[in-house]
Protein backbone atom coordinates (compact mmCIF):
# COMPACT_ATOMS: atom_id res chain seq x y z
CA UNK A 1 0.00 0.00 0.00
CA UNK A 2 1.29 3.41 -0.94
CA UNK A 3 0.30 7.02 -0.35
CA UNK A 4 2.03 10.30 -1.08
CA UNK A 5 0.87 13.81 -1.91
CA UNK A 6 1.93 17.44 -1.71
CA UNK A 7 0.09 19.51 0.87
CA UNK A 8 -0.88 22.83 -0.72
CA UNK A 9 -0.77 26.23 0.99
CA UNK A 10 -4.54 26.14 1.27
CA UNK A 11 -4.33 22.63 2.73
CA UNK A 12 -1.75 23.73 5.30
CA UNK A 13 -3.92 26.69 6.31
CA UNK A 14 -7.08 24.57 6.62
CA UNK A 15 -5.37 21.94 8.76
CA UNK A 16 -3.02 24.06 10.85
CA UNK A 17 -5.28 26.99 11.68
CA UNK A 18 -8.74 25.45 11.62
CA UNK A 19 -9.48 21.75 11.49
CA UNK A 20 -6.68 20.11 13.45
CA UNK A 21 -7.10 22.47 16.46
CA UNK A 22 -10.81 21.60 16.45
CA UNK A 23 -10.23 17.87 16.07
CA UNK A 24 -7.59 17.92 18.80
CA UNK A 25 -10.27 19.11 21.24
CA UNK A 26 -12.60 16.27 20.27
CA UNK A 27 -10.21 13.46 21.14
CA UNK A 28 -6.59 12.39 21.28
CA UNK A 29 -6.83 9.73 18.58
CA UNK A 30 -8.70 9.72 15.28
CA UNK A 31 -8.74 7.59 12.17
CA UNK A 32 -7.37 8.94 8.92
CA UNK A 33 -9.26 7.32 6.07
CA UNK A 34 -7.86 7.80 2.58
CA UNK A 35 -9.65 6.98 -0.66
CA UNK A 36 -9.06 7.92 -4.29
CA UNK A 37 -11.18 11.06 -4.05
CA UNK A 38 -11.54 11.92 -0.36
CA UNK A 39 -9.52 12.38 2.81
CA UNK A 40 -11.34 11.82 6.12
CA UNK A 41 -10.68 12.55 9.77
CA UNK A 42 -12.95 10.28 11.83
CA UNK A 43 -13.54 10.21 15.60
CA UNK A 44 -15.21 7.32 17.45
CA UNK A 45 -16.85 5.66 14.45
CA UNK A 46 -15.73 2.16 15.38
CA UNK A 47 -16.47 2.22 19.09
CA UNK A 48 -19.54 4.49 19.37
CA UNK A 49 -18.33 5.82 22.71
CA UNK A 50 -18.23 9.61 22.83
CA UNK A 51 -18.77 12.30 20.22
CA UNK A 52 -18.54 11.03 16.65
CA UNK A 53 -17.06 13.51 14.20
CA UNK A 54 -16.61 13.30 10.44
CA UNK A 55 -14.42 15.82 8.64
CA UNK A 56 -14.34 15.11 4.91
CA UNK A 57 -12.28 16.79 2.19
CA UNK A 58 -12.15 16.29 -1.53
CA UNK A 59 -8.48 15.69 -2.17
CA UNK A 60 -7.88 18.89 -4.25
CA UNK A 61 -8.97 20.93 -1.21
CA UNK A 62 -5.83 19.82 0.62
CA UNK A 63 -3.42 18.22 -1.84
CA UNK A 64 -1.70 18.41 -5.18
CA UNK A 65 -0.35 15.35 -7.01
CA UNK A 66 -2.34 13.01 -4.74
CA UNK A 67 -1.39 9.36 -5.24
CA UNK A 68 -2.79 6.32 -3.43
CA UNK A 69 -2.76 2.60 -4.11
CA UNK A 70 -3.70 -0.46 -2.07
CA UNK A 71 -5.10 -3.92 -2.63
CA UNK A 72 -8.26 -2.80 -0.81
CA UNK A 73 -9.77 -0.80 -3.67
CA UNK A 74 -7.23 2.00 -3.07
CA UNK A 75 -8.48 2.61 0.46
CA UNK A 76 -6.18 3.04 3.48
CA UNK A 77 -7.09 3.72 7.10
CA UNK A 78 -5.07 4.04 10.30
CA UNK A 79 -5.25 5.84 13.63
CA UNK A 80 -3.02 8.76 14.61
CA UNK A 81 -2.49 11.12 17.53
CA UNK A 82 -4.10 14.40 16.42
CA UNK A 83 -1.78 16.54 18.57
CA UNK A 84 1.30 15.01 16.92
CA UNK A 85 -0.25 15.57 13.50
CA UNK A 86 -0.95 19.22 14.36
CA UNK A 87 2.59 19.68 15.67
CA UNK A 88 4.06 18.28 12.45
CA UNK A 89 1.93 20.53 10.22
CA UNK A 90 2.76 23.60 12.32
CA UNK A 91 6.48 22.81 12.29
CA UNK A 92 6.47 22.27 8.54
CA UNK A 93 4.63 25.54 7.98
CA UNK A 94 7.09 27.37 10.24
CA UNK A 95 10.10 25.89 8.38
CA UNK A 96 8.70 27.05 5.05
CA UNK A 97 7.98 30.54 6.39
CA UNK A 98 11.42 30.91 8.01
CA UNK A 99 13.16 29.57 4.92
CA UNK A 100 11.20 31.84 2.57
CA UNK A 101 10.01 28.93 0.41
CA UNK A 102 6.38 29.90 0.93
CA UNK A 103 6.93 32.78 -1.45
CA UNK A 104 8.46 30.64 -4.20
CA UNK A 105 6.69 29.83 -7.45
CA UNK A 106 6.82 26.12 -6.55
CA UNK A 107 5.23 26.65 -3.17
CA UNK A 108 2.66 23.86 -3.53
CA UNK A 109 5.43 21.27 -4.00
CA UNK A 110 7.41 22.11 -0.88
CA UNK A 111 5.63 19.94 1.67
CA UNK A 112 5.24 16.28 0.85
CA UNK A 113 3.34 13.84 3.04
CA UNK A 114 3.67 10.08 2.59
CA UNK A 115 3.31 6.69 4.26
CA UNK A 116 6.60 4.98 5.08
CA UNK A 117 7.98 2.13 7.16
CA UNK A 118 11.08 2.81 9.24
CA UNK A 119 13.18 0.93 11.76
CA UNK A 120 13.14 2.96 15.00
CA UNK A 121 16.10 2.95 17.37
CA UNK A 122 16.29 -0.12 19.63
CA UNK A 123 13.71 -1.92 17.52
CA UNK A 124 14.01 -5.03 15.39
CA UNK A 125 10.84 -4.48 13.38
CA UNK A 126 9.97 -1.59 11.07
CA UNK A 127 6.97 0.51 12.08
CA UNK A 128 4.60 2.68 10.00
CA UNK A 129 4.89 6.47 9.99
CA UNK A 130 3.23 9.39 8.26
CA UNK A 131 6.23 11.41 7.11
CA UNK A 132 6.26 15.16 6.44
CA UNK A 133 9.13 16.28 4.23
CA UNK A 134 9.54 20.04 3.93
CA UNK A 135 11.93 21.38 1.30
CA UNK A 136 13.16 24.94 1.16
CA UNK A 137 15.87 26.88 -0.63
CA UNK A 138 18.39 26.32 2.13
CA UNK A 139 17.13 23.33 4.12
CA UNK A 140 15.00 20.22 4.22
CA UNK A 141 13.25 18.91 7.32
CA UNK A 142 11.74 15.45 7.77
CA UNK A 143 9.24 14.70 10.54
CA UNK A 144 7.91 11.24 11.25
CA UNK A 145 4.49 10.96 12.91
CA UNK A 146 3.90 7.46 14.34
CA UNK A 147 0.66 5.82 13.25
CA UNK A 148 -1.09 2.54 13.96
CA UNK A 149 -0.76 -0.47 11.75
CA UNK A 150 -3.08 0.14 8.77
CA UNK A 151 -6.52 -1.35 9.28
CA UNK A 152 -7.29 -4.74 7.77
CA UNK A 153 -9.68 -5.14 4.87
CA UNK A 154 -12.43 -6.21 7.30
CA UNK A 155 -11.91 -3.20 9.57
CA UNK A 156 -11.82 -0.81 6.62
CA UNK A 157 -15.15 -2.24 5.48
CA UNK A 158 -16.51 -1.81 9.03
CA UNK A 159 -15.25 1.79 9.07
CA UNK A 160 -16.87 2.51 5.69
CA UNK A 161 -20.16 0.99 6.89
CA UNK A 162 -20.07 3.14 10.03
CA UNK A 163 -19.25 6.19 7.90
CA UNK A 164 -22.20 5.53 5.58
CA UNK A 165 -24.52 5.21 8.59
CA UNK A 166 -23.17 8.42 10.13
CA UNK A 167 -23.95 10.39 6.94
CA UNK A 168 -27.73 10.12 7.41
CA UNK A 169 -29.28 13.51 8.18
CA UNK A 170 -32.14 14.44 10.55
CA UNK A 171 -35.46 15.25 8.90
CA UNK A 172 -35.45 18.72 10.49
CA UNK A 173 -32.46 21.01 10.96
CA UNK A 174 -32.46 24.45 12.60
CA UNK A 175 -29.72 27.00 12.02
CA UNK A 176 -28.07 28.61 15.03
CA UNK A 177 -26.72 31.95 13.74
CA UNK A 178 -24.68 32.97 16.79
CA UNK A 179 -22.63 30.19 18.30
CA UNK A 180 -21.18 32.58 20.87
CA UNK A 181 -24.57 32.55 22.62
CA UNK A 182 -24.43 28.76 22.90
CA UNK A 183 -20.86 28.92 24.14
CA UNK A 184 -21.81 31.52 26.75
CA UNK A 185 -24.74 29.37 27.87
CA UNK A 186 -22.51 26.33 28.35
CA UNK A 187 -19.84 28.35 30.15
CA UNK A 188 -22.45 29.41 32.70
CA UNK A 189 -24.14 26.06 33.13
CA UNK A 190 -21.52 23.35 32.57
CA UNK A 191 -20.98 23.02 36.33
CA UNK A 192 -24.70 22.88 37.19
CA UNK A 193 -25.41 19.32 36.04
CA UNK A 194 -24.15 16.42 33.95
CA UNK A 195 -27.01 16.08 31.46
CA UNK A 196 -28.60 18.51 29.03
CA UNK A 197 -32.09 18.29 27.52
CA UNK A 198 -32.15 19.44 23.90
CA UNK A 199 -35.48 20.04 22.16
CA UNK A 200 -35.89 21.01 18.50
CA UNK A 201 -39.12 21.85 16.72
CA UNK A 202 -40.18 22.00 13.09
CA UNK A 203 -41.26 25.60 13.76
CA UNK A 204 -37.65 26.74 14.18
CA UNK A 205 -37.19 26.50 17.96
CA UNK A 206 -34.20 25.22 19.92
CA UNK A 207 -34.54 24.74 23.65
CA UNK A 208 -31.69 23.78 26.03
CA UNK A 209 -32.31 22.90 29.66
CA UNK A 210 -30.26 21.62 32.59
CA UNK A 211 -32.22 20.41 35.62
CA UNK A 212 -31.15 19.26 39.06
CA UNK A 213 -33.07 18.71 42.28
CA UNK A 214 -32.27 22.29 43.27
CA UNK A 215 -32.29 24.32 40.08
CA UNK A 216 -33.47 24.40 36.46
CA UNK A 217 -31.72 26.59 33.90
CA UNK A 218 -32.45 26.92 30.23
CA UNK A 219 -31.98 28.88 27.04
CA UNK A 220 -34.39 29.26 24.14
CA UNK A 221 -33.76 30.22 20.51
CA UNK A 222 -36.81 31.04 18.41
CA UNK A 223 -37.67 31.69 14.75
CA UNK A 224 -34.56 29.94 13.49
CA UNK A 225 -34.10 29.01 9.84
CA UNK A 226 -35.50 25.51 9.24
CA UNK A 227 -34.23 23.06 6.63
CA UNK A 228 -36.27 19.93 5.93
CA UNK A 229 -39.62 19.19 7.56
CA UNK A 230 -41.38 22.37 8.75
CA UNK A 231 -44.55 23.15 10.71
CA UNK A 232 -46.50 26.22 11.82
CA UNK A 233 -47.16 26.74 15.52
CA UNK A 234 -50.87 26.96 16.43
CA UNK A 235 -51.96 30.46 17.46
CA UNK A 236 -53.42 29.02 20.68
CA UNK A 237 -49.92 28.03 21.87
CA UNK A 238 -48.30 31.46 21.61
CA UNK A 239 -48.66 32.37 25.28
CA UNK A 240 -47.42 29.07 26.69
CA UNK A 241 -44.13 28.67 28.51
CA UNK A 242 -41.29 27.09 26.53
CA UNK A 243 -41.61 23.80 28.40
CA UNK A 244 -45.38 23.58 27.92
CA UNK A 245 -45.08 24.62 24.27
CA UNK A 246 -42.55 21.88 23.55
CA UNK A 247 -44.63 19.27 25.38
CA UNK A 248 -47.58 20.05 23.07
CA UNK A 249 -45.35 20.16 19.99
CA UNK A 250 -43.87 16.77 20.84
CA UNK A 251 -47.38 15.36 21.26
CA UNK A 252 -48.32 16.72 17.80
CA UNK A 253 -45.17 15.23 16.27
CA UNK A 254 -43.78 18.69 15.53
CA UNK A 255 -40.79 18.44 17.89
CA UNK A 256 -38.29 16.02 19.36
CA UNK A 257 -36.33 16.01 22.59
CA UNK A 258 -33.19 14.13 23.64
CA UNK A 259 -30.88 14.16 26.61
CA UNK A 260 -27.12 14.37 26.02
CA UNK A 261 -24.03 14.69 28.17
CA UNK A 262 -23.08 18.27 29.07
CA UNK A 263 -19.47 17.25 28.55
CA UNK A 264 -20.21 15.99 25.04
CA UNK A 265 -22.19 19.11 24.12
CA UNK A 266 -19.42 21.39 25.38
CA UNK A 267 -16.86 19.35 23.43
CA UNK A 268 -18.89 19.67 20.23
CA UNK A 269 -18.72 23.46 20.52
CA UNK A 270 -14.95 23.20 20.02
CA UNK A 271 -15.73 22.32 16.40
CA UNK A 272 -16.08 26.06 15.84
CA UNK A 273 -12.32 26.32 15.93
CA UNK A 274 -12.66 25.09 12.33
CA UNK A 275 -14.35 28.45 11.63
CA UNK A 276 -17.54 27.29 9.90
CA UNK A 277 -19.83 29.94 8.44
CA UNK A 278 -22.93 28.51 10.13
CA UNK A 279 -24.16 25.51 12.07
CA UNK A 280 -27.34 23.43 12.05
CA UNK A 281 -28.76 21.27 14.84
CA UNK A 282 -31.07 18.30 14.40
CA UNK A 283 -32.20 15.13 16.16
CA UNK A 284 -31.74 11.78 14.44
CA UNK A 285 -34.52 9.39 13.57
CA UNK A 286 -36.30 8.06 16.67
CA UNK A 287 -34.06 10.21 18.84
CA UNK A 288 -30.94 8.20 17.94
CA UNK A 289 -28.49 11.10 18.36
CA UNK A 290 -28.05 14.88 18.34
CA UNK A 291 -26.45 15.95 15.06
CA UNK A 292 -24.52 19.18 14.48
CA UNK A 293 -23.70 20.06 10.87
CA UNK A 294 -21.25 22.80 9.99
CA UNK A 295 -21.47 24.66 6.71
CA UNK A 296 -18.58 26.34 4.91
CA UNK A 297 -18.86 28.94 2.17
CA UNK A 298 -16.54 29.55 -0.74
CA UNK A 299 -14.45 32.54 0.38
CA UNK A 300 -16.03 35.82 -0.67
CA UNK A 301 -19.41 34.28 -1.43
CA UNK A 302 -22.50 32.74 0.18
CA UNK A 303 -22.18 29.57 -1.88
CA UNK A 304 -21.54 26.29 -0.04
CA UNK A 305 -18.03 24.92 -0.44
CA UNK A 306 -18.86 21.35 -1.44
CA UNK A 307 -15.23 20.25 -1.18
CA UNK A 308 -15.45 20.36 2.65
CA UNK A 309 -17.96 18.84 5.03
CA UNK A 310 -17.85 18.56 8.81
CA UNK A 311 -20.41 17.27 11.27
CA UNK A 312 -20.60 15.53 14.61
CA UNK A 313 -23.09 13.23 16.35
CA UNK A 314 -23.65 13.22 20.10
CA UNK A 315 -24.89 9.99 21.69
CA UNK A 316 -28.08 10.32 23.70
CA UNK A 317 -28.38 9.47 27.38
CA UNK A 318 -32.13 9.04 27.05
CA UNK A 319 -34.31 8.97 23.94
CA UNK A 320 -36.70 11.50 25.52
CA UNK A 321 -40.02 12.06 23.79
CA UNK A 322 -40.32 11.64 20.04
Amino acid sequence: MKFKAFLTDNGVSLLEKRFLPALDKLGKLCHLYLTRDHFFFLHNLLNGDGVQSIAQFRTPALFDDYRISSQNDDRIAFSVDVSLLLRAVRSSAAVRTDDGSAASSDQDHCLQIKLVKKLPANSTQPLPFLTFETKGHRSAVIQDVPISKPLSRALVLELQTALDAAQSLPMTLVQVPDMNQLQGFMDRMRHVGDSLNVSISKCGDLHLQISTTLITLGAEFQKLLVIGDRAEAPASDRNLSAQSWFERAITRGDAQSVQVSVKHFAKSLHCHLAKPDCAFYGIGEQGSCLTVIFQFFIPGSRQTDKSISFHCRLPVLDTGSN
